[in-house]
């Protein structure tokens, strides 16, 4: 009878705590990933990717126990040069076909601060996944003057090592090391 009980108890706080974060889908018009990379030493090259899907599941009250889904195709990816894009979807880099995603899953959330987390999560890029960490920030969470619904928004930053992924490819004259700036917005779902 004890265990039971017990048993009970502790499905309704894992309800009743799961209940308290609520569903967030990003807004891809007002989400970006940013990245830039050291080109022979000679200049900083930048790329982004934007319109991605996600979603949050966010307890406000308690960061710890969020959760992020996002993913993008690799073909969103925008350089600034067309060449340089056409070169990065060849097999010297993603051999990227329609279809193929980016996809970011967090495992763990570590707040660090005021509105500040460490978001450890499986990042899967070009068929290889490997555990990251982004250093987080909450910028803010209110009601969208336009959208008359609650609105929150998140900026974070990474640094990825490309070989880890298979995209290593003239390195280290072209930084294995790419520097990653993420910043989304989020909308509370219907």
């Amino acid at each position: 009878m004890k265990f039971t009980l017990l048993a009970a108890a502790l499905a309704l706080s894992a309800t009743t705590a799961f209940a308290s974060a609520e569903k967030y889908v990003l807004d891809p018009s007002h989400s970006q990933v940013l990245f830039s990379y050291d080109h022979l030493g000679f200049s900083t090259t930048y790329g982004m990717f934007s319109g991605f899907e996600g979603e949050i599941m966010f307890d406000q009250e308690n960061p710890a126990a969020s959760t992020v889904s996002v993913s993008m195709p690799v073909m969103s990816m925008f350089t600034g040069w067309e060449a340089r894009s056409d070169h990065f979807m060849t097999e010297d880099f993603f051999g990227a076909s329609e279809g193929d995603m980016v996809t970011f899953t967090s495992t763990g959330i570590e707040v660090t601060g005021e509105g500040t987390a460490n978001i450890t999560g499986d990042l899967t890029m070009n068929g290889v996944t490997k555990s990251v960490v982004l250093d987080a920030k909450l910028n803010k969470v209110d009601q969208h003057p336009m959208a008359n619904k609650p609105w929150a928004g998140f900026n974070a930053t990474t640094t990825l090592v490309r070989s880890e992924f298979d995209l290593g490819q003239f390195a280290p004259f072209v930084s294995d090391e790419v520097e990653v700036q993420i910043s989304v917005e989020a909308q509370k779902a219907d």
